[in-house]
């Protein structure tokens, strides 16, 4: 194989684009047809198909922003539920199954209405002519039955119909009246003005796959990077329903946010109601116990009389009060700590100056809230529960220890202030005992008073900021449509089709090349081997009819022959000097690839030029000869002289009844050992003996790869005609016949190839020249009946 590549000529090593062209468009018809079916099915799918249409909207995410810059109120940490500066995780709630699933729920998408049309039924959004109103649902029937379809009839005198389209049973009942329908309780009410309709099909379907079906619709684009707005596209083939279900989506987001926010704001204001509580009731108990110290002590107005030493003491004393309001919120935090869950949300900001406490619990009451989120729809076994919950674990120790660690300071503090105030207090021993007690019940009182006054503050800003809440998302636009259709695209489609059409053809025949191994056409036979010539090539014959050509066939067959005859005789004058007969051996590779039908027309055609031809029947084994003249295979031949002691070759050779110059030495009786027979002398005493009685001898001789009576005949052939068929020969076996022509075997070798396609020809119908049988003129028939009187 190798070898014949390396002989292969400049053709079978450069890409040539017309010749790959030309392999395909002979079979233009096939990319006609295809592409206009092709076509025809991308309208029929245009048709058929319903149209998805699009909707958009776009929203801003609103950024969190502190409150506590440059302002003595804290901010309470309910802005923060509505802002954010994690833009993945909104669009990720966007996204989630539970938001959908609400927006499914709110819009009763799972229930649909469709009417039948000419070509397709159509979804009857907002304009169906009835409402439906369900009055009880189970939700466990509707997992079994969600799927159910019913078809609506409603007569002129209000008998309304429904037909299960699964079981196809009938519920007859009047319009208006409760209908079970095993997974819910329904009521059809006709719209005013609406007497009858028909064919209206109602269907249920499973609420968790809609939304499932509608969260994977629902796309969420980034304007760009960086910037918090964002686009929301739904696709649907009913652009009202994509419109609302946007609309819908936004403002779900929006309440759910709120909900968020509530969630803090309500547990921060349980809060200052319970401290408010314990502090009016501290508060009530300081104010009796003064009440009653003065009056058991008779003081009226102890204020003027040490009022230069409460001059000197009054800078330490409030700064005790404010040290010992740190210490009173320290405590209360770390109360609520001890007795609070992990589930829980701490009170932001209620006044401990300390920014890293602040700080601490607004990162808590963020993963707390972001748990929550993600436990609606998930479980405990989360893997990103799991890891909320350890950071929420973790911080609420940070937050334990830092309280404690302020703690710890505020008292050092508080017992430095004590120290300073028992220094100043040595310069008031000669105030009465009395004066010390009172003033460490006023004392009492201004802390309690303080604490109250500052508790029933943050309680008014907690309901101003809910009274006052601000969506997260911001609409920029609301949902819209251009009408146009998004899927499916009639210029893509009918492009499509036609690429589609054109492309199948094209890899069946590129596939069909590439697996083919058969010889079909000349450029087959050259591509492989330059070293042996392609002197002829014979068309394909349709009909047994036309297997045998006569004198003034004009066909592509005869036509044929004519050209092989010529391209023989350049052939034989190269090699043949000698003026005796030339042999010409026909032989093939294997069975079947038309030896004996080239080797009879080919005698046939140099009869008809008045050359006297003898053709041999060689083919002792298989002989077939006999098929192309009556009662010939009975007569004796080519063995039976082998085998007899008859020195005498003319009393077995038959004239031809085709032609008289055509003489026939048939193949004879079948022998036991044909190849004994061929290897005696007496063959090249024959062929001796009739090479002065002829001008050709055709021998038709048995296939080479099957037996070895060709290579021992082909020492008499003065040229071997080696037939190679078209659509029959494997590329293969023409490396069996170089191999043979290299060895010696059959050194004076030439290709036939047998049984062309019309369209593979190399000549006629390439260029539009083609061969047909012409009517004969006068003189032709007169000719035509001479030759025959002349023959008979």
């Amino acid at each position: 194989m190798n070898s014949s590549n390396n002989n292969a000529g400049p053709q079978g090593s450069k890409f040539n684009l017309r010749k790959e062209l030309g392999r395909y468009l002979k079979y233009w018809y096939w990319f006609v047809a295809g592409a206009f079916v092709s076509v025809i099915a991308g309208i029929f799918y245009l048709r058929y198909t319903t149209p998805v249409y699009s909707a958009t909207a776009s929203i801003i995410i609103n950024q969190e922003t502190s409150n506590n810059r440059g302002s003595d109120m804290p901010d309470l940490g309910l802005a923060s539920g509505l802002k954010t500066n994690n833009l993945d995780k909104e669009i990720a709630i966007l996204k989630s199954k539970r938001l959908m699933h609400e927006v499914v729920k709110s819009l009763d998408l799972n229930i649909t209405f469709f009417i039948d049309g000419q070509v397709r039924d159509v979804e009857l959004y907002k304009n169906n002519p009835f409402t439906l109103k369900i009055l009880k649902f189970n939700e466990k029937n509707a997992s079994e039955f969600g799927g159910e379809s019913y078809k609506a009839d409603l007569n002129e005198s209000g008998e309304l119909s429904l037909t299960n389209l699964r079981n196809f049973t009938k519920i007859n009942t009047q319009a208006g009246s409760p209908v079970d329908l095993d997974f819910a309780t329904v009521v059809i009410t006709p719209k005013e003005g609406i007497s009858s309709f028909s064919n209206i099909t109602i269907k249920f379907s499973n609420l968790e796959s809609v939304a499932a079906a509608y969260r994977g619709g629902l796309q969420i684009i980034q304007e760009k990077e960086g910037s918090n707005v964002i686009n929301l596209v739904m696709l649907d083939p009913v652009v009202d329903k994509a419109r609302d279900i946007i609309d819908q989506v936004i403002f779900e987001f929006n309440r759910d946010a709120i909900d968020d926010k509530n969630l803090i704001a309500s547990n921060t204001a349980n809060f200052i109601n319970e401290r408010l509580d314990i502090i009016n009731d501290e508060l009530e108990n300081v104010e009796s116990g003064k009440e009653e110290f003065k009056e058991s002590n008779r003081l009226t107005d102890i204020r003027t009389e040490s009022q230069m030493f409460v001059q000197t003491a009054s800078e330490y004393n409030e700064r005790r009060q404010e040290i010992g309001t740190q210490i009173e919120l320290v405590n209360a935090m770390l109360d609520y700590l001890s007795t609070s869950s992990n589930s829980e949300l701490l009170p932001a900001n209620l006044g401990i100056q300390e920014s890293a406490v602040n700080q601490l619990i607004s990162e808590y009451n963020n993963l707390v809230l972001q748990r929550n989120r993600i436990m609606r729809s998930s479980t405990e076994l989360n893997p990103a529960v799991i890891r909320i919950n350890n950071n929420i674990e973790q911080l609420k120790g940070n937050i334990l220890q830092s309280l404690q660690s302020l703690r710890s300071t505020l008292r050092i503090s508080q017992n430095e202030v004590n120290r300073q105030v028992q220094s100043v207090g040595s310069k008031i021993l000669a105030v009465p005992s009395q004066e010390r007690e009172y003033r460490g019940i006023e004392r009492q009182q201004s802390i309690k008073e303080a604490l109250y006054l500052y508790l029933l503050q943050k309680r008014e800003e907690n309901s101003l900021a809910l009274a006052v809440t601000a969506p997260k998302a911001k609409i920029v636009d609301s949902a819209h449509s251009n009408g146009l259709i998004v899927s499916p695209k009639k210029k893509s489609v009918i492009l499509g089709s036609l690429v589609l059409g054109l492309f199948l053809p094209f890899s069946v025949i590129y596939i069909r090349n590439l697996i083919d191994n058969k010889v079909r056409k000349r450029s087959d036979i050259e591509e492989f081997t330059q070293e042996i010539a392609i002197v002829g090539e014979v068309p394909k014959v349709k009909e047994k009819r036309e297997l045998i050509i006569d004198k003034h066939d004009r066909s592509m067959l005869a036509e044929s022959f004519r050209f092989l005859i010529t391209n023989l005789q350049f052939v034989l004058l190269r090699t043949v000097n000698n003026q005796k007969a030339r042999k010409i051996l026909v032989t093939s590779t294997i069975k079947g690839e038309g030896k004996t039908f080239t080797a009879m027309n080919l005698a046939l055609t140099l009869a008809f030029n008045r050359k006297k031809v003898l053709l041999i029947g060689a083919d002792l084994r298989n002989p077939k000869l006999g098929k192309y003249q009556e009662n010939f295979s009975n007569s004796l031949g080519l063995s039976d002289y082998l085998a007899s002691n008859i020195n005498c070759i003319e009393e077995f050779i038959s004239n031809s009844k085709l032609n008289s110059n055509l003489k026939i030495l048939g193949s004879g009786s079948i022998p036991p050992n044909p190849s004994e027979l061929l290897r005696s002398e007496k063959l090249g005493t024959m062929f001796t003996d009739l090479e002065n009685n002829y001008d050709y001898i055709i021998i038709d001789s048995a296939p080479t790869m099957l037996v070895t009576d060709t290579l021992i005949i082909n020492k008499y052939a003065d040229l071997i005609l080696y037939i190679v068929k078209s659509g029959f020969t494997d590329k293969d076996l023409l490396e069996y016949v170089v191999a043979n022509k290299r060895s010696g075997n059959m050194s004076n070798i030439n290709f036939i190839l047998n049984s062309v396609p019309r369209t593979e020809l190399g000549y006629g119908n390439k260029y539009g020249y083609g061969y047909g049988v012409k009517k004969k003129t006068e003189f032709e028939w007169k000719s035509y009946f001479n030759s025959k009187t002349v023959k008979n």
